[in-house]
């Protein structure tokens, strides 16, 4: 087994520590990581990676030897504090003056102290009933920005013949605007409605169906793996909250992302201090 650690600046010092402890045959390091080659996959060697991480913050994954990139087909991403920086309905709640309001709903259903997905996304978009759309824009244009290391994430995936898929509880208004920015082959998302330049408070899924909750991104990427002719378990997954939980279930490479402890704790990879890109570490190098 192979131990990747990485982190936004990873001292030398972490490096030969996790040498040390874990027992490593030789050091591939690069810039912000570092490979540790043939380790023990036991308990005491997983309890020191653990320890060590969290004295070092961060990351640290069990990796197969062998395990590439090609031999996945697909890669899934939610969008809100996943492929981008903000939770897009609580900035437009902020601009429209009902920001705390939302959040506090928003952050509790991420943490999965919410059953009901669906009905606590009906709650915060009919708060802003009213509200100029215009805002939307304004959100895209001055709060959205991409998470670090996203484009070179989707960037190799896409050179190594895996197609891409943008799932989100959020709304096509934003997703159809990544969705040529970055290149993904397919989008779902929920969609706000719109009459006379205002929103009207309510929401639908795509083309008017039912809301995507948790089991919506899940069937979104049934789907996409269906039309692509894969298996779920041939799938990268990369999720932050409880909604995302039920989709990563499914994948064969789940990754939380600086998740809420209710995906932590349900997920094999973790990427807490690494960006994005770090998800491309963990496969054998060429």
């Amino acid at each position: 087994m192979d131990l990747v650690i990485q982190s936004a600046d990873l001292p030398t010092a972490a490096v030969d520590a996790f040498r040390v402890a874990c027992l490593a045959r030789r050091v591939l390091r690069r810039l912000n990581s570092a490979r540790l080659v043939g380790i023990q996959d036991d308990s005491d060697t997983r309890k020191a990676a653990t320890a060590l991480a969290a004295y070092w913050k961060c990351d640290a994954a069990f990796v197969a030897p062998d395990l590439r990139l090609a031999a996945f087909r697909l890669l899934a991403l939610d969008m809100d504090s996943t492929l981008i920086n903000i939770e897009s309905l609580d900035e437009v709640a902020a601009c429209a003056g009902k920001g705390k309001e939302v959040a506090a709903i928003t952050k509790a259903a991420m943490r999965g102290e919410i059953a009901d997905y669906k009905e606590s996304l009906r709650k915060r978009v009919a708060m802003l009933a009213g509200a100029d759309a215009a805002l939307l824009q304004r959100v895209y244009e001055e709060r959205l920005r991409l998470h670090a290391g996203a484009e070179e994430l989707i960037g190799a995936c896409k050179a190594a013949g895996l197609k891409t898929l943008l799932v989100t509880g959020g709304f096509t208004f934003f997703a159809e605007r990544i969705k040529p920015r970055l290149g993904f082959d397919f989008t779902r998302a929920n969609e706000l409605d719109i009459a006379d330049g205002r929103l009207t408070g309510r929401v639908a899924g795509p083309g008017g169906g039912e809301i995507i909750d948790a089991e919506g991104k899940a069937q979104a990427l049934r789907d996409a793996c269906t039309e692509i002719g894969c298996a779920t378990t041939r799938s990268i997954v990369i999720g932050d909250g409880a909604n995302d939980l039920k989709m990563l279930q499914l994948a064969g490479l789940p990754v939380a992302y600086r998740a809420t402890p209710a995906v932590r704790n349900e997920t094999t990879y973790e990427l807490a201090y690494a960006p994005l890109s770090g998800v491309l570490e963990w496969f054998a190098p060429d």
